[in-house]
């Protein structure tokens, strides 16, 4: 009778050390790869996250050429989420929504390289060159001002982040109506939820421009690749998200002068 309890423990014991081997080589499978992308030669042939319709998007797509997979995401934050996971080798996405998920997530690093230079514009439609012409104006009043580069460094300059937020002027007459902005508030520190507002250096801008045409600001929230469609069937009158004039959109809306330079970077894991 012992020796067949002792041959049936023995038995229990070798399952057991089976059953952690596999575990530990489950695990060991499930553990996220490390980085592979080190610049940007590295590119070709890897997996690479981009938010739906944006910049990086296009760039990226390029590269679907030399064996890339793009996977898009309607959130930056949804590419970044896949990029800890190991589900994507990497993302292309604008140096300061960059800088910002870098912050909240130590474990990934922006190489140092950058991947493109981009200018940010208003789109309007084509059939409003009033409108466009009007905002060329503002901006050039908020440039010359001195209000543009206020926004912009309370958003993101080292020392002034945070004190020198925009202020409407008291005596703003608003009898020219509502200005209608299509946005996507998922691009910090362009345009994000603070306290259930959307608040960013798009929004103070485009609040600016408003006060300058004598007109309400009213934001909608969208998908970004819907933007363009927003402003093309008139509900709404201006699409502000970090959005950089190119061929393929011109082709649909008309732009504004660009507000501020933006540079698309590449996000990986650390090593």
């Amino acid at each position: 009778m012992k020796k067949i309890v002792v041959t049936l423990l023995a038995g229990v014991m070798a399952l057991g050390l089976v059953a952690c081997g596999g575990s530990s080589d489950s695990a060991a499978e499930s553990k996220v790869p490390a980085n592979t992308v080190h610049s940007v030669d590295d590119l070709p042939g890897k997996t690479i996250g981009v938010q739906l319709g944006t910049t990086g998007d296009i760039y990226a797509s390029d590269y679907e050429a030399e064996g890339s997979t793009i996977e898009r995401y309607n959130k930056g934050a949804d590419a970044i989420q896949s990029l800890k996971q190991g589900k994507v080798d990497c993302v292309i996405i604008d140096a300061q929504p960059a800088l910002a998920f870098v912050a909240k997530n130590p474990e990934l690093k922006i190489l140092e390289e950058e991947f493109a230079l981009e200018e940010y514009a208003i789109c309007v439609s084509k059939e409003n060159a009033e409108l466009t012409a009007k905002i060329n104006d503002a901006l050039a009043q908020l440039q010359e001002n001195g209000t543009l580069t206020q926004i912009i460094a309370n958003y993101i300059g080292d020392e002034t982040k945070g004190t020198m937020p925009y202020e409407s002027p008291a005596d703003v007459d608003r009898s020219n109506g509502t200005l209608v902005m299509a946005t996507n508030a998922a691009f910090e520190p362009y345009e994000y939820y603070e306290n259930q507002e959307i608040v960013g250096i798009d929004a103070d801008m485009a609040q600016a421009v408003a006060d300058i045409l004598g007109m309400e600001l009213k934001i909608e929230d969208m998908e970004f690749d819907s933007i363009i469609n927003a402003v093309t069937s008139g509900k709404a009158d201006i699409g502000v998200a970090g959005m950089t004039i190119t061929e393929d959109r011109l082709q649909n809306v008309d732009f504004s002068d660009p507000y501020t330079t933006a540079t698309q970077v590449i996000v990986v894991r650390g090593e």
